[in-house]
């Protein structure tokens, strides 16, 4: 689990069949102090509703993205999982 930012959407004509319908966000993950970025912004399918300048917690736990789409060949890596209270 790792605290990131939400820096904007994502949008596709053409998605992977377990993405139809799911919500795509653009993430900085961000470092322990919460403030420096940590590598580059990454996608990540959102969850929990999260919006634009949000700070969220995200994971790259896949067995929990394949028991969310329902599907073994998901390529999606980082999900949302909580808004981070301030």
């Amino acid at each position: 689990m790792q605290l990131a930012s939400v820096v904007g959407t994502a949008t596709s004509t053409v998605k992977h069949a377990t993405l139809r319908g799911q919500k795509l966000l653009i993430v900085q993950p961000l470092m322990a102090d919460g403030e420096s970025p940590d590598g580059d912004p990454q996608i990540a399918m959102d969850a929990v509703g999260a919006g634009k300048g949000e700070k969220v917690m995200i994971t790259s736990d896949g067995r929990f993205m394949r028991e969310v789409v329902k599907a073994e060949n998901t390529p999606i890596r980082w999900s949302v999982i909580g808004i981070a209270d301030s």
